[in-house]
């Protein structure tokens, strides 16, 4: 008899939401966690096992130990903050997700060309920073939270307090709107896309400088600061939700081109800003179940039209991974480089 497989994660991010999903759906669940925030994991009763480290960076030396536990691999966001490209390939236990399409997420310029090639619309891009004639926004590489994002005004501001950066980074038009994150999940097992959520980030200080009068503001000296804190509900008007699966719709098509056959699968995010006009400006993707789905523990009013029972993203990876066991095509929803016992 093949034994049980076991849900595994990183303890960050949305391990929370990934292994109540897995237990939710009959899974034994394991976390890798740090001793900072052991206490946290061990408080909640549908986590099976703790793995403790000193440091995410330690994970894979336990590979071999996972292995043996016939644990399948949930990635999240902070995988791709603390563990480098090589190591995400050189992972060969089931891994859920393509990890081909983690070059095009890693690089800017990658995925700014997948973005094109589906169609979508894109702020314009600078170069340098002499060409800035209007707004930006400095975005540094990695999944960090916003962390380390500047809002530039012209080409002097770059020079003055962004031209000493030696971080990787792309300079971006900065697009006045509403910011919506819009969370789906496509299933390879049966070929449906999802709109499982939405939600607008909570940042730190701009959201609270957000409510000083403009006239208020002259002299003071605090520059916005675009790090994540916290994530709110959003519903998108319904006369809007035909474009937003449209988007995803065309970011699927074009991965099967650029990520073999398999292209991208399982949860996703399309991060835009609508304009006054609701025109999508597109910013970015994350290749991945996303933290603000983590509103959606107990579902979304988007998933219940679906399921009409509670389906967080993290129970719904794990309802695609117990349908692949029950239906023998586990393989449909495990990276071509993970092994299958």
């Amino acid at each position: 008899m093949n034994r049980p497989y076991t849900i595994a994660t990183l303890g960050s991010h949305s391990a929370l939401q990934i292994l109540k999903g897995a237990h939710d759906e009959g899974f034994r669940t394991l976390v890798v966690t740090s001793r900072d925030t052991e206490r946290l994991y061990r408080s909640y009763k549908f986590i099976d096992e703790l793995i403790v480290v000193d440091r995410f960076s330690e994970f894979p030396k336990l590979l071999p130990q996972l292995e043996a536990q016939n644990v399948i691999i949930v990635p999240h966001g902070s995988f791709v903050a603390y563990l480098s490209l090589d190591e995400h390939k050189k992972m060969t236990i089931p891994y859920f997700g393509n990890k081909a399409v983690l070059d095009w997420e890693a690089s800017r310029e990658l995925q700014r060309e997948w973005l094109s090639r589906a169609g979508l619309t894109l702020p314009r891009q600078f170069k340098s920073g002499a060409e800035i004639d209007r707004p930006v926004i400095i975005k540094l590489y990695g999944a960090a939270g916003g962390k380390g994002y500047m809002f530039i005004r012209d080409a002097h501001d770059f020079e003055t307090r962004a031209g000493h950066l030696k971080e990787k980074y792309v300079i971006q038009e900065y697009i006045i709107g509403v910011p919506l994150y819009i969370h789906y999940f496509y299933s390879p097992l049966d070929g449906s896309l999802e709109i499982m959520s939405m939600d607008r980030r909570y940042e730190t200080n701009v959201d609270s400088l957000g409510r000083i009068p403009a006239a208020a503001q002259e002299g003071l000296d605090v520059s916005p600061s675009y790090v994540v804190v916290g994530n709110s509900p959003v519903s998108l008007r319904e006369s809007m939700l035909a474009e937003a699966l449209r988007m995803g719709d065309d970011v699927l098509r074009v991965s099967k081109e650029i990520c073999g056959e398999k292209g991208l699968f399982g949860a996703f995010c399309i991060e835009t800003i609508i304009t006054p006009d609701m025109q999508f400006y597109v910013m970015e993707i994350s290749a991945r179940i996303v933290a603000g789905t983590n509103p959606f523990i107990n579902g979304s009013a988007y998933s219940y039209l679906n399921y009409s029972e509670p389906m967080s993203t993290g129970r719904r990876i794990a309802r695609e991974i117990k349908l692949a066991i029950e239906t023998n095509r586990l393989s449909d929803v495990l990276d071509d480089t993970s092994i299958i016992r």
